[in-house]
Order: structure tokens, then C-alpha cells, then sequence
């Protein structure tokens, strides 16, 4: 049976700058993004998915009527073996950039590598979850670039690239970043089940 694509949206986040982004690439589909900034406790886990998926499942506990979406994302880097990870929003809050430059000043550039992640995670009108993935391999600039994005992005370079995320235009990065990605596979989702 078909399932109508919701018009709209509440999006779980206190980062305006990530429901920008989803703001933006939904627009084109008409369906209206409304960030909701109340906060769900993040579990320690191993994976953005446990992340995301545990608090889900406190905001259908908590009342939140669905369709909403929430969304985990962190950076990975290579020589900190993964860190920051699931845990990039304590690190940007705590060391920030300063602290991860400082902590990679004796890694030597070609081993600076590190990838963003990310997992959309959609509670559908019957309370069903569903999770997108998205992943952008880059690494670590030696210094901080750029005035766009947030977060980490203005040490983050993508692969093939020699501009940071936090240099480039908002479409731009939509189309190579672990966000854009997680979104896109969330409208193929929903095109799909529209058909269904």
C-alpha cells in the first residue's frame, strides 16, 4: 500500500545549520522542514544508528507524534583511531577545532585522514524507524578555512577536493557531504513507498 509523502516534517535538532541543509533539499519536493530543538539524551554506543535509533525512541516515549526525523553525525579521523566519532558534538563543545589541530599538529598531512558520517533517521506516521546512511571520505587541514557550515567543516576537506566544507557554497557541499547523501537515500525512500 502506498504511503502519501508527509508535507510536513519536524526535524529534532537544536543545530540550525543542519536543518538548513535539510530544509534546503527538501524544498524542490514542497515539503516543509520545521525544526523542533528540544533534546533527547544520546546514549554512549557504538554507532550513529544506536545513536539516533535510542532517541527515537525517547521521543515517541516522550509524546512527539510523528512523522519527525533526528539525525547523528560525527568525524572519524584516522590517526585518532575514529575519535571523535559518536561523540563529535561533546568533542566541537569541549576541545573544539583548536583542540583536534592541536592534537594532529605531528601528523604529517597524507595520514590526516578522516571521514564524516552521518545517519537520518525518519519515524514514519505509524511510529516505524528507518535509517539513512552517508558517508564523505576527506581529511584533516592543517588549519582552519572558511566562514560557511558548522561544526567541524572548517577543517574538513573532502576527497578529490583542496577546499574545506566550511569554503564551499551550501549546494555544493549538500552534494558531497554524509548529510546529502543520508537525505537523498531518505527521498529515494520516500518515493518509493509513494509508489508502493
Amino acid at each position: 500500500m502506498a504511503t502519501p509523502t508527509p508535507r510536513r516534517l519536524a526535524f529534532v535538532t537544536g543545530n540550525a545549520g543542519k536543518a538548513a541543509e535539510l530544509r534546503a533539499q527538501l524544498a524542490p519536493r514542497a515539503i516543509e522542514v520545521v525544526q523542533d530543538s528540544r533534546g533527547y539524551p544520546e546514549v554512549q554506543a557504538d554507532t550513529l544508528r544506536e545513536v539516533a535509533e535510542a532517541g527515537a525512541r525517547h521521543l515517541l516515549a516522550e509524546g512527539l507524534r510523528p512523522p519527525f526525523v533526528l539525525e547523528d553525525s560525527g568525524l572519524f579521523v584516522a590517526a585518532l583511531r575514529g575519535w571523535p566519532g559518536v561523540y563529535s558534538r561533546h568533542a566541537m563543545e569541549t576541545v573544539g577545532i583548536p583542540g583536534l589541530l592541536k592534537l594532529l599538529a605531528d601528523v604529517e598531512l597524507e595520514t590526516r585522514s578522516a571521514a564524516f558520517q552521518a545517519c537520518l533517521l525518519y519515524v514514519d506516521g505509524a511510529g516505524g524507524l528507518h535509517a539513512f546512511e552517508g558517508t564523505c571520505a576527506g581529511r584533516i587541514a592543517e588549519r582552519a578555512a572558511g566562514t560557511g557550515g558548522f561544526g567541524f567543516d572548517p577543517v574538513f576537506v573532502p576527497r578529490g577536493h583542496d577546499r574545506t566544507f566550511a569554503q564551499m557554497a551550501p549546494a555544493e557541499k549538500s552534494a558531497l557531504s554524509h548529510r546529502g547523501q543520508a537525505i537523498r537515500r531518505f527521498l529515494e525512500f520516500l518515493d518509493e513507498t509513494a509508489k508502493a
